[in-house]
């Protein structure tokens, strides 16, 4: 079985847009969970661009079942993590100008600051996720550090058509393997949809996927409910 984890991130969107106090993702991730998500994701970015402090704070006392925050590996996001104990922790890369996380985290290159960041988090009894791209030398390097989970980025999967989506799925297959080898829980997530989810949802290997952005853009025509609901049949498990 593999599970959804629902990003809510998108319904502070419209919130921050506007500048008011609805709609509000701390119900939001409830109706999500009610409708069968076994987790929320958010991501609390430096900016604040739409999760803010007050939705982690309120989150952390009414979810329930795994609350994962999502966080760049700054001093600052990981002494919130330390205060606020997410479920799990899952360090991403972050640049201010992009619109959304690009890419997965250089954990290879920055073995030593990501590595620091890790054992913080564990030393205060959190599990940490790294996103990481679909290949061999970022997994190894998420295992040495010390990582609890590795979720796979599957942007360029989704960004791409015909054999070359062949390929990339392939690619995902592949790194699902050598991490599950590794004894590293797999995820995966970014920018599946209701009609590419299925293949990769059906990786023996991944645990779970982590999708915001398609859920909650159908929950506009059909209700976040529905939504969830038909995004796991989608991924075959209703």
């Amino acid at each position: 079985m593999t599970k959804l984890h629902v990003n809510v991130d998108h319904v502070a969107t419209l919130r921050q847009a506007r500048g008011v106090n609805y709609p509000d993702p701390v119900p939001a991730a409830s109706i999500c969970e009610m409708a069968g998500a076994c987790g929320i994701t958010i991501h609390l970015r430096e900016d604040r661009r739409h999760i803010v402090d007050r939705d982690l704070e309120l989150m952390r006392k009414t979810v329930s079942t795994v609350l994962n925050l999502e966080m760049a590996a700054t001093g600052e996001m990981v002494q919130i993590a330390r205060d606020t104990r997410p479920d799990i922790v899952t360090l991403v890369p972050e640049r201010r100008e992009e619109r959304t996380t690009e890419g997965g985290l250089a954990v290879a290159r920055d073995m030593e600051g990501i590595g620091a960041a890790v054992a913080s988090l564990r030393e205060a009894g959190i599990r940490v996720s790294l996103f990481i791209d679909p290949d061999r030398d970022e997994i190894t390097a998420s295992r040495k550090v010390g990582a609890d989970v590795v979720e796979l980025h599957t942007g360029d999967y989704c960004n791409a058509s015909g054999s070359d989506q062949a390929d990339q799925l392939a690619r995902i297959r592949e790194a699902a393997k050598i991490a599950s080898e590794l004894g590293l829980t797999v995820a995966a997530g970014h920018g599946l949809h209701y009609h590419n989810v299925r293949p990769v949802a059906d990786i023996p290997e991944i645990a779970e996927l982590n999708i915001g952005h398609a859920i909650i853009a159908r929950s506009v025509f059909v209700g976040l409910e529905r939504a969830v609901i038909q995004m796991l049949e989608a991924m075959g498990e209703r």
